[in-house]
């Protein structure tokens, strides 16, 4: 079997908002589309999909994103300034340091760097 991966989709309650944050976050160009759904496609990476759910998310994600930064510090005044949640303190352990974050609907994801 052949197969790429295609695009990355994020389930949450308002695409219009979210693709913006992450949008922001990593560049490219939000686009809204038919049925509530948006998606970003950021420089260099696979297309950041968001669908549209009744429910709020209600426990850790069993899937995160890792988003290689310079400096870790500095992404987390950005991202916090963009509405994301800090969640614990930066760990480093001997592949570099990293960061646990939150986005704006409590979607977890890691600033790495090292």
């Amino acid at each position: 079997m052949s197969a790429r991966l295609n695009q990355i989709v994020v389930d949450c309650r308002d695409p219009r908002s979210l693709v913006r944050f992450w949008a922001a976050l990593l560049g490219g160009d939000p686009v809204d589309r038919a049925r509530g759904w948006s998606h970003v496609e950021p420089p260099g990476s696979v297309r950041l999909a968001f669908q549209p759910v009744a429910e709020d998310k209600a426990v850790k994600n069993r899937l995160h994103l890792d988003i290689a930064v310079v400096a870790i510090e500095p992404a987390i005044a950005q991202a916090l300034r963009m509405g994301a949640t800090q969640i614990g303190e930066t760990a480093t352990d001997d592949q570099g340091s990293f960061q646990v974050m939150a986005d704006p609907e409590g979607n977890e994801f890691c600033f790495v760097c090292g």
